[in-house]
């Protein structure tokens, strides 16, 4: 049993909006935010005036100050942010249910708008759009001054270093990284919203070119432009409002294993390992079991992260994530786990995962294009390197 107080079935996602996605939308960051907080809004049925609480993306160039004035609305009341790459991307529920569960605000806004494209960029810094690595400096700061000197410039080379050690240990293969990749392509070609929908075969994923070994180009996550935002309220004045509630069963974050640390990542216990921790406490919080759960949400920046991500959130056993995932072991809809429906990160959009938590939303809502039958419990999951969070939504009764 959990111990109060907990954020458990106090707090619901009552509206969902997002722009289109595309490589290239000629929008800035502060357009795209709008138009996603209004489609929002929209679906929940309230105003904008009405949102006097926000938890915001740290990397979010788009700042509450812009927000407040293109909104009109002055009464912002409560506003935090989460950190760390794509950790954050579910842990910003976890804050936003918290400030509704404590009364600090009655409808907070979440969102990410992100300019990923390759020719996206709109300003010399890092965190400006387009490829962050392309803008390293000459003087570097903080941990970049030991790992970008050594080859480790971008996710694309630091996972590449994790996933390597996850084959090397349990011998995971080129085939099982691209039945995930095949899998949720054939989500994506069901998605509208999806910006590449092509079906592949293994031996496409296998033709594809190395981009950093053991990374396959279908390995990893697409640039695009795109911006995401949700509506979190009261499961109570959720139920008045224009949506089925996707309540928030339960939500949990740690730290204490970033990626960017390579010299320690697999210096601790397994057990220790932030996302292993994680499931620990969100299974606990809900009183289920990952059996329980009817589909799931990864951070699929790089197949061979989901496959680990089976393994630390409790789906498989250790080392076991590559036969999961074999022959369709994530496919709708008789996949052993349904996952990312919509394509992910992969195929539909990379807005952080902000877009994978609306596709679980839709799931609970019973409107996705590759709906899961009955689908009443659905894990939605960060980055499962960083520091980094988790939650359970699950439908309303």
């Amino acid at each position: 049993m959990i111990s109060e107080p907990s954020i458990r079935d106090k707090a619901a996602i009552a509206g969902i909006g997002h722009t289109r996605f595309s490589r290239a939308l000629g929008m800035t960051e502060v357009e795209m935010a709008v138009e996603a907080i209004w489609s929002a809004c929209d679906d929940a049925g309230i105003s904008p005036r009405e949102i006097d609480g926000l938890v915001r993306y740290d990397l979010e160039q788009t700042d509450e100050e812009q927000l407040l004035a293109i909104l009109g609305n002055p009464h912002l009341r409560f506003f935090a942010g989460t950190p760390f790459g794509g950790g954050g991307s579910a842990a910003v529920l976890v804050v936003a249910a918290a400030a509704i569960t404590s009364g600090l605000a009655r409808h907070v806004l979440v969102f990410r708008s992100r300019a990923r494209g390759k020719h996206s960029g709109y300003g010399r810094g890092g965190a400006q759009g387009g490829r962050y690595w392309e803008k390293v400096g000459t003087e570097l700061p903080a941990l970049n001054q030991w790992h970008i000197p050594q080859g480790l410039v971008s996710a694309f080379q630091e996972m590449a270093m994790i996933s390597m050690r996850h084959r090397i240990d349990y011998g995971t293969t080129d085939d099982q990284y691209a039945d995930v990749a095949i899998a949720f392509r054939e989500h994506a070609a069901r998605n509208p919203n999806a910006v590449l929908r092509q079906p592949i075969t293994r031996e496409e994923h296998h033709a594809s070119r190395m981009i950093s070994d053991p990374l396959r180009l279908f390995d990893c996550n697409i640039e695009t432009d795109g911006a995401v935002a949700m509506i979190v309220t009261s499961t109570e004045r959720a139920r008045d409002l224009r949506q089925r509630p996707a309540v928030i069963r339960a939500g949990a974050m740690a730290a204490g294993s970033h990626h960017i640390r390579l010299s320690n990542l697999f210096a601790r216990p397994w057990e220790e390992e932030s996302p292993v921790r994680v499931g620990r406490e969100l299974f606990a919080m809900a009183e289920c079991t990952p059996a329980d759960v009817d589909v799931a949400f990864f951070y699929d920046f790089f197949t061979s992260l989901v496959i680990i991500a089976l393994e630390q959130y409790g789906f498989a056993p250790r080392g076991e994530g590559g036969p999961f995932v074999e022959s369709g072991g994530l496919a709708w809809p008789n996949g052993r786990l349904v996952a990312n429906t919509n394509g992910g990160q992969l195929c539909e959009a990379f807005v952080h995962g902000f877009n994978n938590t609306i596709e679980a939303v839709r799931q609970i809502r019973g409107t996705s294009t590759s709906q899961v039958e009955g689908c009443e419990l659905a894990l939605v999951a960060g980055a499962n390197t960083d520091p980094t969070g988790a939650v359970l939504l699950r439908r309303d009764r």
